[in-house]
Order: C-alpha cells, then sequence, then structure tokens
C-alpha cells in the first residue's frame, strides 16, 4: 500500500536545510514513484525532489433526511486507521427535502451534528488513534466541551458549528499563496488577496461569504495561541445548500499551503431553480496545484428518459459554476471554471438507475453477476455514448448496489415493498469521479451502514502535486 503523502518528507527537508539528495535517495516509496512513473509525472531519467503528494478521502452519503444521533460511529467510514492528509465528504439529504427546508429557511442543525461526528473521529487523542472509540453517554457528549466533540445544541447555525473545529484564524479573509512576496502586510478590506499588490474587492463577491461559514486561513498569518490547536484536523470549508453539504478538514499542518479557497452553488431543483437538488462546488489551491470538488444532488426518477434530465444537471452544472475572482496578481492562474483546475473530484448521489426491470436486476443481483449489471449502468452507458462526463474518470466497481435499501435493514426496498409504484430497482446512485492528470484511485468501497435507504460511497486517492517550478 502507498503510504500517507510525500509532501511531510518534503516539508522535513526543508526545514532540516535541505539534504535533496538523501530524501530523494532514501525517503520515497518505492510504491509511490512506481505510481507517479505510470501517470506521467516523472521523467524516466531522474526524480524530482520537488515531486509531492497529497493521500485524499472522499465520501458521499445521501442520509434520506435523517438527523444523526450521538453515537453514530464514523471511525470506519473515514478510514481513520489510515490517516489521510485531506478529507471531503458530501451529502445529500441532511434534512427532509421537505417546502419548509426548500422555500422558508435552512436548518443548520443536522450539519453541526454531522461536524462534530466527523470532528469526534477525525481528532482523537493520538494515544487511541487506532483503538475502537469508546463512546460517552449523551449528556457528555452533548455539553459543550473543549474536545473535538462540540455540541449538539438545537438551532445551532452552521457558522457558529464550525468555529469549534477550526484552528485557523476566525477573521473573515479570503486566502491566497501566490508566490508574490510583499514585504508589509496591509489590510485592504474581506475580498482582499494579501498577496496582490495593494488589491482592492475587484466586483467578483463571493456568493458565499454572506452564508453559514466561509471562513478561511490566512496563509501567512499564524492560529491564535491556544486555540483549537488540539486539533489534528482543522475544517477548511462547509457548506449547506437545502439538503446539500459538503464538508473539507485538513491536517493541520498542511493549512498554510492552502489558499484561493472559493464556493459556488447551483440549483436545479424544482423548475430548475431550487437548491433541493444541485451541486456545491469548492476550488482551492494547494501550493501551485488547484483543485476542485464537485458535491452533487442529481434529478431523480427511474423512468426512461429520466438519464437525460441528469445529463442536463452535469451539462449545466459545468458550463455555469463560476468562482468568483479574489486575486489580481499579475499572470496569475487561478481557475474559475469547474474543468479549468488540475485536479477535479465529483461526488454524490448521481441518481443514474440500471435500465433493466426490477426482476432482471433482482436475478443478477442474486447471482453476483456485476457485469451484467453494470452493462445496463445508465451513467456508464451515458458516459460511453459521450453524453455526459465526457473525459472523466471511475475506479472499477465491486460493490453491490447502494441504493435503495428499506431502512434499518440489508434488504433492498423491493423486497419488503409491494407496491410498485414505491419499488425501486437497485442502483448504483452514488458516485465518485475525477479529471485530471495526476490523480492515482488506491480504493473505491461503499460503507455498510443502515442509517438510510442509501449506503455511502468512499475513494481515496493519491493526488500528485505540480512541480514549484513549473
Amino acid at each position: 500500500m502507498v503510504s500517507g503523502s510525500f509532501i511531510h518528507k518534503i516539508l522535513s527537508m526543508r526545514m532540516n536545510g535541505g539534504d535533496e539528495g538523501k530524501v530523494m535517495k532514501n525517503s520515497y516509496d518505492p510504491t509511490e514513484i512506481q505510481v507517479a512513473s505510470r501517470i506521467g509525472l516523472l521523467d524516466s531519467m531522474a526524480i524530482s525532489h520537488d515531486v509531492q503528494s497529497l493521500r485524499v478521502f472522499t465520501a458521499t452519503w445521501n442520509v434520506g433526511g435523517k438527523s444523526p444521533s450521538s453515537d453514530l460511529d464514523l471511525d470506519n467510514l473515514l478510514q481513520v486507521h489510515c490517516q489521510s492528509d485531506i478529507y471531503i465528504l458530501g451529502f445529500q439529504e441532511i434534512v427532509p427535502l421537505n417546502a419548509g427546508n426548500v422555500l422558508v429557511i435552512e436548518d443548520n442543525g443536522s450539519a453541526a451534528k454531522w461536524l462534530s461526528l466527523i470532528s469526534q473521529s477525525l481528532n482523537k487523542s493520538a494515544k487511541i488513534d487506532y483503538c475502537p472509540l469508546k463512546r460517552t453517554n449523551t449528556y457528555s457528549f452533548e455539553r459543550k466541551s473543549s474536545g473535538s466533540s462540540s455540541v449538539f445544541l438545537q438551532r445551532t447555525s452552521l457558522k457558529s458549528a464550525s468555529r469549534a473545529f477550526r484552528s485557523e484564524s476566525r477573521r473573515r479573509l479570503k486566502s491566497c499563496n501566490c508566490t508574490i512576496i510583499e514585504p508589509e502586510r496591509k489590510s485592504y478590506g474581506r475580498d482582499s488577496c494579501f498577496a496582490c499588490q495593494k488589491s482592492k474587492s475587484n466586483g467578483f463577491d463571493d456568493p458565499s461569504s454572506s452564508e453559514e461559514d466561509d471562513v478561511v486561513a490566512d496563509v501567512r498569518a499564524a492560529p491564535p495561541p491556544g486555540k483549537n490547536q488540539h486539533l489534528r484536523y482543522s475544517l477548511i470549508k462547509s457548506k449547506q445548500m437545502v439538503g446539500i453539504f459538503v464538508t473539507i478538514w485538513v491536517k493541520k499542518e498542511l493549512v498554510p499551503y492552502i489558499g484561493h479557497l472559493r464556493t459556488s452553488c447551483i440549483s436545479r431543483g424544482i423548475l430548475g431553480y431550487l437548491g433541493n437538488k444541485g451541486c456545491i462546488s469548492v476550488s482551492m489551491t494547494f501550493k501551485q496545484t488547484s483543485f476542485c470538488f464537485v458535491s452533487s444532488h442529481l434529478a431523480s426518477g427511474e423512468k426512461e428518459g429520466d438519464e437525460l434530465r441528469r445529463n442536463s444537471d452535469v451539462i449545466e452544472i459545468l458550463k455555469s459554476t463560476q468562482f468568483p475572482k479574489i486575486c489580481r496578481t499579475p499572470n496569475a492562474k487561478v481557475p474559475d471554471k469547474i474543468l479549468d483546475h488540475d485536479r477535479v473530484i465529483w461526488l454524490g448521489d448521481l441518481n443514474y438507475r440500471i435500465a433493466l426491470s426490477y426482476y432482471e436486476a433482482k436475478r443478477l443481483l442474486e447471482q453476483n453477476d456485476w457485469d451484467a449489471l453494470l452493462n445496463k449502468d445508465q451513467l456508464k452507458i451515458e458516459r460511453e455514448a459521450g453524453r455526459v462526463f465526457e473525459g472523466w474518470k471511475e475506479g472499477k466497481i465491486f460493490f453491490p448496489p447502494t441504493y435503495k435499501y428499506s431502512y434499518n435493514s440489508d434488504l433492498y426496498a423491493g423486497d419488503t415493498i409491494k407496491s410498485k409504484s414505491k419499488r425501486r430497482t437497485p442502483a448504483w446512485c452514488d458516485r465518485i469521479l475525477w479529471y485530471g492528470e495526476g490523480i492515482h484511485q488506491k480504493s473505491y468501497t461503499r460503507w455498510e451502514s443502515r442509517f438510510s435507504d442509501h449506503r455511502p460511497v468512499c475513494a481515496t486517492f493519491i493526488i500528485f502535486l505540480h512541480n514549484s517550478r513549473d
């Protein structure tokens, strides 16, 4: 198995004065070098000491409008035994998609609870990293604490809940990691980029800046002394749009290398405008490499032709997503469209179904004939026809369809529901795809949880970074 990442070795080298030859010869895992060579990132004649990688964990989970209880253990879902550098989690239906949540006011209570549970798994004491978590009682979990498991409060705003999980400054600032060095830091307002020369807001306001959480780290400012310094992973982004929720966590020591953190939301729900369907996209840079993470919930339905509506959602998301321009550094290559990024990962309940009747699909399921089922998978069919996700990649699926299960059961809903109108053919609705070079998928699995009618899907990646001299 490939080890965590190159980046820590590089940082250690620089802090120790930089014996580059020794690091190249002895520190890099041979498997990682083979992976890098195979995907074309290393010259066959030499290995550059600037090559770096990140281990990235991604997961998507439609939680069916249910709010989690305090004893829900996410250790296995997050694979805490095999630590990643970055965690990206996308949820769908974190609130019931009723008229009140869609049309009236957004309920952030469930999102705050998910943040608390995620932090509790990621930010354990080093002494129990690889041991089963012993849960406290409900009272101690819900009371206010300085530990990783924060507060389960009624009607907690996402902004307030997020403070407990950030190790960086609270100030509402955009962050920039451009390579221009400015001798003196000055404040130019909330949309400023510190690396840009006396820049001011350029008229492209981040539409998420006034939302529940858009607080990011100033890449040159150390976090306040003692402020959440016990956290191993820092929350750098959390964003909710009705039932869609995305949250990103990064190892605390890597946060200073993240910049240009921006969000864009596209609504594709009722009438094509409401937020019960659509996506949240997050753009950021890690040093000189740009990343985009798209968390989506596409059009539902298993009638013939519904897959075309999902195709339209994807096409519109790619066309309409526009990240705000916050950096005015001369010749800066900070992308504002999804496909302009160096590394892109798209995850979510994409809702593509299996083009078979319930009974045909059930027969193939009982025979474990995954190939026959996958040949009827709508996403596979649409991609191969060039109608959607052209140029994107997806790992080989070796797990059963993730939808639709009876609640608190390992049985598909069709086994327990007699009404044909409510019966759903099992399908791989929950997917993770990627776009761009330098991305190597290490695993693509699902987690066995009876929490909702979907099974969550996880993927881990080794993502290689641009050479700083490129």
